[in-house]
């Protein structure tokens, strides 16, 4: 698959950090998973970013949104955990808030505040595989899948890679058959993601683009989603990226969603 030899390419450059070695034994395909998960999601104790994203239609017409997001982890366990998200601009989205209570063994919780309209709207679990504000993510995209939802089947092994099979334990809830996933072996960023419908054919496509160090964490600063039906394409850019940063507990609440805490999106 060539974009999977370019993505080989680019990204092993960018690991120039010594890892842990690991056993010469592959783990098995749920500890993958789970170490996969936290390098996604769970890095540090705590997160934030300004986030560039720029939608382009298959006419290569272009729009784009600025965010912040806020994300912190209240356990030591890669269950529960708080997202805030608030965007910036464009005017059609200015003051949105998109708030997310992850959790383990049951579904998760999300909000979007409408600003134009005052409104707290809350997210359905059957929404979470929807556009995320009009782009090629899904709102499930921006905070994580739970792994507990899939399957999980190591079919591949290579020199820079795992690659896993997950398949949707219950096929009603989502909208895709099975997806792959490239996962890096020493960081466990994973790097690509392909869906494939019921036919078994690609249809959607997540590409890490660039990986860079962060307080001494890989981190995806530039990811990509693509929409191999509808030729729309989506790219995020991640900018002022810190982690470990201190957070209060009661700014990820619903009074927050009409009152964001200004102090930590600057």
């Amino acid at each position: 698959m060539k974009p999977i030899v370019l993505v080989i390419a680019t990204v092993t450059l960018m690991f120039s950090v010594t890892f842990a070695a690991f056993s010469q034994d592959a783990p098995s395909a749920d500890e993958i998973v789970a170490k996969a998960n936290h390098a996604a999601y769970y890095q540090g104790k705590s997160g934030r970013a300004d986030v560039k994203m720029t939608i382009t239609d298959s006419q290569n017409r272009t729009r784009e949104r600025e965010f912040t997001i806020l994300r912190k982890n209240m356990d030591e366990k890669d269950q529960e955990q708080r997202f805030f998200v608030y965007f910036n601009s464009p005017a059609d989205v200015r003051k949105m808030v998109f708030m997310v209570w992850k959790h383990i063994g049951q579904d998760d919780d999300r909000w979007l505040y409408l600003p134009d309209l005052d409104l707290v709207k809350r997210i359905a679990a059957s929404d979470k595989r929807t556009s995320f504000v009009g782009s090629t993510f899904f709102y499930e995209d921006v905070s994580g899948r739970n792994p507990a939802l899939d399957t999980h089947e190591l079919v591949e092994t290579t020199d820079v890679y795992y690659v896993l099979k997950s398949t949707p334990k219950d096929a009603k809830g989502v909208e895709f058959a099975y997806y792959k996933t490239w996962i890096h072996k020493e960081t466990f960023i994973p790097v690509q993601t392909m869906y494939y419908d019921e036919s078994g054919k690609e249809y959607r496509k997540y590409t890490a683009l660039a990986v860079e160090p962060v307080d001494g964490i890989q981190t995806v600063v530039k990811g990509q989603m693509e929409d191999l039906r509808s030729g729309t394409t989506t790219v995020n850019e991640y900018a002022n990226v810190k982690y470990n940063l201190d957070f209060p507990d009661d700014i990820f609440s619903e009074r927050y969603l009409r009152k964001p805490p200004r102090e930590y999106l600057r």
